[in-house]
């Protein structure tokens, strides 16, 4: 039988596979709470004079979740592979992402908010 990337290596202890994909789901639910919380901006926020920028908002929030959900299996898949063949965990882009990706749509919507001036 031909062996996988994923099974190639040894075991790792359990508890580590585990905490593994508990991180895993954590990102998810992350990816999950920023396309939902796109979809009520798009969908429920006032305009605040103008619909285009709750638009570009509702947008972004939802890309960096998709983004954030597809690079969490990527990250899955490599740290498990580490931790099999004994390797460092290896760096992921997400952590960066998201940071940046939040301080843009706060920045964004902070303009938003100054400039229609309530």
């Amino acid at each position: 039988m031909r062996e996988t990337k994923t099974e190639e290596g040894e075991e790792p202890d359990y508890r580590f596979t585990l905490a593994n994909e508990r991180t895993f789901l954590a990102w998810v639910r992350t990816a999950l709470a920023l396309v939902a919380g796109g979809v009520a901006v798009a969908q429920y926020l006032p305009d605040l004079g103008a619909p285009l920028p709750r638009s570009v908002i509702g947008v972004a929030l939802i890309a960096l979740g998709a983004v954030l959900a597809a690079l969490s299996h990527r990250r899955w898949r490599r740290t498990q592979r580490a931790m099999r063949l004994g390797r460092p965990l290896p760096a992921t882009p997400q952590i960066p992402l998201l940071a940046f990706g939040v301080t843009a749509v706060a920045i964004g919507v902070l303009v938003l908010v100054l400039t229609n001036g309530h």
